[in-house]
């Protein structure tokens, strides 16, 4: 589900709220995630799962086309683990 098609469900199901308050309600939700992670901070959704950071530390690859020996700088990347209850709901699904 992209964030358009999201936005569009809430619509559907909240007919009370005004298209342009939920857009900015989900807008809200993602740029205070990236803040929070650009931070270095851990985020934490109850149910669903965690945003974490890890750092990669640089090391030596291999381009797979050619074969040739790359340098892949250190960098860091975000990390998500399901939650309880998601990992659950999923493995109901019939």
């Amino acid at each position: 589900m992209i964030r358009s098609e999201l936005i569009k469900q809430l619509s559907e199901e909240y007919p009370h709220l005004y298209h342009g308050d939920i857009e900015r309600i989900v807008n809200t939700f993602y740029l205070t995630i990236s803040e929070a992670l650009a931070e270095g901070n851990r985020v934490e959704l109850r149910g669903f799962g965690a945003f974490s950071l890890k750092k990669r530390e640089a090391r030596v690859g291999r381009n797979p086309k050619s074969g040739e020996l790359v340098n892949v700088p250190k960098k860091v990347v975000i990390s998500y683990k399901a939650g309880k209850d998601l990992k659950s709901r999923m493995n109901n699904i019939d």
